[in-house]
């Protein structure tokens, strides 16, 4: 009787398992036998921030909110063509996704300055 060695699995491989778990309809034991690992194993390693996919790590926490733009708008600081007054400390974000009424899908993601984001979707609605 042979004794199995104990299998090692690459950061990278493990990255790669995991997010194939994350796929609509796959479920962790498909993926379990695809590569012959346990399927513990693998709910171990979506634990691990190291390998746990990022798409579901910024998922958790992001909504969508409508957003509409309308050609009369009261002129008020911060209405779309008034500037607003500059805020004491610079609003930011590290991921901003929009979806405009025609279907344009805008995302910016990595540090951003805010106005930035005003100032690209107030250049692509004029």
């Amino acid at each position: 009787m042979s004794r199995r060695k104990k299998r090692f699995w690459a950061d990278e491989e493990k990255r790669e398992i995991c997010a194939q778990v994350t796929t609509p309809g796959v479920s962790v034991a498909q993926v379990a036998r695809r590569y012959a690992v346990n399927a513990n194993l693998i709910f171990k390693w979506l634990k691990d921030p190291r390998f746990a996919p990022e798409a579901d790590a910024s998922a958790q926490g992001a909504t969508f909110l409508p957003v509409e733009i309308e050609a009369d708008v009261a002129r008020e600081p911060g209405s779309i063509g008034v500037p607003m007054p500059p805020p004491s400390v610079p609003l930011s974000a590290s991921r901003v996704d929009i979806t405009l009424s025609d279907g344009r899908r805008i995302l910016v993601e990595g540090p951003t300055a805010l106005s930035a984001v005003v100032s690209l979707v107030q250049g692509l609605t004029a």
